[in-house]
């Protein structure tokens, strides 16, 4: 079998283009070439596939056995590399293929499935997987093409956008303060807690309010590794619990939450796209974190 390295394959196309012109002259003129470089190219061509694929007469060129049997092959050859690039070219300008997807399980349900549903009628030759967990996931042992994060970014050979900025609320049900909701987070120090157990530090946390500062260890009734869970817990008047924003905002607009203390501040976080360092964001990740961009802004 020939060692496709000791060929030139651009001499595929000279030599294809000599077949159809029907001579050097007329392929260097159709490739834009010198006469002698084509002619170079055949000769280099026979040597290194070492088979003769052209007699030459006085009048025109005539193909060999091997050299129509050859030509045959280069059309093939080159048919389905032209459809190849076409097709590449295609995936840079319009999103297809298969978008592997993790995020958090509460983003997933509120932001990413509906999302991917609008994008998929949009672009029919994009599927999009989407893998919900509130846990990282290591993106190049799982295939990852995209990851959806949200806090504290660490530092990461992978790059990253950010798609928006959200607050931590401290919530409770209706229920759980009757006689008096609290002023101060002293008050909470008897208070149930619900803590999200995939935090870095779950029960640790600052209040600030105009340059007054207090840090409070809660005590948990409840720990569990899913917002979803904890927010179920809440619901139930288990306690006290501190959550994104995005995630409890309908549920105290609705009554079925209570924002306590909502003149202290707690640290915020990010909500960031992250994708594998590449020399070009393939654009069905770029299309993406565009409409998520447009998502949260809106």
């Amino acid at each position: 079998m020939a060692n496709l390295l000791d060929i030139n394959l651009n001499r595929l196309v000279v030599f294809a283009a000599v077949v159809e012109a029907g001579s050097i002259t007329a392929a260097a003129k159709r490739l834009g070439l010198a006469k002698t470089v084509v002619s170079a190219h055949m000769q280099k061509l026979e040597a290194e596939i070492g088979s003769q694929l052209l007699v030459r007469t006085t009048r025109r060129l005539h193909l060999t056995e091997a050299g129509t049997l050859f030509y045959e092959a280069c059309e093939r050859i080159l048919r389905d590399t032209e459809a190849a690039v076409s097709q590449a070219g295609s995936c840079a300008r319009q999103p297809r293929g298969r978008l592997r997807l993790s995020c958090p399980v509460d983003y997933a349900a509120a932001v990413v499935a509906p999302l991917a549903a609008r994008l998929c009628r949009e672009y029919p030759e994009l599927k999009v997987e989407i893998l919900s967990s509130d846990q990282r996931v290591d993106m190049v042992a799982e295939g990852i093409d995209l990851a959806i994060r949200a806090g504290q970014l660490t530092d990461s050979s992978h790059r990253a956008a950010s798609i928006a900025r959200f607050e931590e609320w401290l919530v409770a049900a209706p229920g759980l303060f009757r006689d008096r909701l609290p002023q101060s987070p002293a008050e909470l120090a008897r208070a149930a807690f619900v803590g999200l157990s995939v935090l870095p530090n779950p029960l640790y946390w600052t209040f600030t309010r105009d340059g007054e500062t207090e840090t409070r260890r809660f005590d948990p009734a409840i720990m569990a590794n899913t917002t979803s869970a904890v927010l179920a817990a809440v619901r139930a008047d288990a306690g006290v619990a501190i959550l994104p924003d995005y995630n409890v905002a309908n549920e105290v607009a609705a009554g079925r939450l209570v924002r306590l203390l909502p003149d202290w501040k707690l640290p915020g976080g990010g909500i960031y796209a992250v994708f594998p360092a590449t020399a070009r964001r393939p654009q069905k990740v770029s299309v993406f974190i565009d409409a998520l961009k447009k998502h949260q802004a809106g």
